[in-house]
């Protein structure tokens, strides 16, 4: 039987790209996007399969009507793919808290409001997958990317909880931590920058000039992406992580032996902290 996709930033990126794979492998994509005029091509060439919902995630009422929407037109969804989301640069202290707090609502709240909203249905039916797009930027982060990268630490310290929770109802979850795929997130009209204070041009500065020169000539393919991350679905054993991308791999990698040095380095004096006898 056909799978159904709820497949939230569908109208481009890796969105759409996970939407067409799915729809290649013969399932049914309900599309979900603030503007879905850019769905209008995809919906017209497979009318069967594909339907497009306008969606703002961040408008957490409409979160939960439109799970129930696409309930009663399917029955299920056996897919929610929590993929909406921008990139935003800027140093730590240039960024305000409004840029921030949006920032969260896209990439932590408005996922969690979906993942609230589905469960119900996944539970009763003991059957379910939740894709969670993070980022090598959930792994590590660098000069420019805090904000950015806080919300995917966020995102996959809910989701690693989750997958654990859920795990018993036969519900799977997979964290995707791509590297630089060829999408619009750097995007001059999608990138979000805060204003420059001057003090950080020689580390936030690099940031900024490579969002805007790499844009368009990133190494990554997204139908290779979305064709990995439903094998992956499909495997026997789901990875909880799954980074994509050579430098999104070496990244990770690199990152987690930093973080063993640290600990090896400490560790004896770390163990030592307890009450003496306790």
């Amino acid at each position: 039987m056909s799978r159904v996709w709820f497949i939230t930033g569908a109208s481009s990126g890796f969105g759409r790209a996970v939407a067409e794979a799915a729809v290649a492998a013969g399932d049914v994509v309900v599309g979900a996007a603030r503007r879905t005029g850019a769905l209008d091509g995809f919906v017209a060439a497979h009318p069967k399969q594909v339907q497009a919902l306008r969606l703002d995630v961040t408008d957490l009422a409409a979160v939960e009507t439109a799970v129930q929407d696409v309930v009663a037109w399917h029955g299920r969804i056996d897919v929610l793919v929590n993929n909406a989301g921008r990139t935003h640069v800027g140093a730590v202290e240039e960024t305000t808290d409004a840029e921030l707090r949006a920032l969260f609502d896209l990439h932590v709240f408005g996922p969690a409001a979906l993942v609230r909203a589905v469960l119900p249905h996944m539970r009763e039916r003991r059957s379910g997958a939740i894709v969670q797009m993070s980022s090598v930027g959930g792994q590590l982060s660098s000069p420019g990317f805090g904000a950015y990268s806080g919300t995917k630490f966020a995102l996959e310290g809910m989701s690693e909880a989750l997958a654990a929770e859920v795990r018993e109802f036969g519900i799977k979850v997979l964290i995707v931590e791509p590297g630089a795929f060829r999408t619009d997130l750097f995007d001059s009209g999608r990138a979000g920058a805060s204003p420059e204070l001057g003090a950080y041009a020689g580390t936030v500065g690099k940031t900024r000039r490579m969002v805007a020169e790499s844009d368009g000539a990133q190494p990554g393919d997204p139908a290779k992406a979305a064709a990995l991350i439903l094998a992956a679905l499909d495997a026997g054993h789901t990875p909880l992580r799954l980074p994509l991308g050579d430098d999104a791999v070496t990244g990770v990698l690199g990152h987690l032996d930093q973080v063993r040095g640290d600990v090896a380095g400490w560790e004896k004096r770390a163990r030592a902290t307890g009450f003496e006898g306790g």
